[in-house]
């Protein structure tokens, strides 16, 4: 299984990563998803705290990936964003 490099930015911040050739473009859809999400709730909500905009914006999207039909292909993007989520908030704590 060959590996790419990334660098994924969401939320302002960039985070290299290597995923996998065939998850480069989950790991890309998500990223976008998280994007779009932090943007709306940072408008409708004016929240500017960028740790809140994440939370709201991972428990939003993995709600909505609760009650959509199950599909195997989704659940790899799932799987994704919440690793990336994981790492995100390790990062987080560790800078505190």
């Amino acid at each position: 299984m060959a590996e790419v490099s990334l660098k994924i930015q969401i939320a302002g911040r960039t985070y290299p990563l290597t995923v996998k050739e065939e998850d480069e473009q989950a790991v890309q859809n998500a990223a976008r998803m998280i994007n779009d999400k932090v943007k709306e709730f940072e408008v409708n909500y004016s929240v500017r705290d960028k740790q809140d905009l994440l939370a709201m914006s991972a428990l939003n999207l993995l709600a909505t990936q609760q009650n959509a039909p199950k599909k195997t292909p989704d659940q790899d993007e799932l799987n994704q964003l919440d690793l990336f989520v994981s790492d995100y908030l390790q990062k987080e704590d560790d800078s505190i």
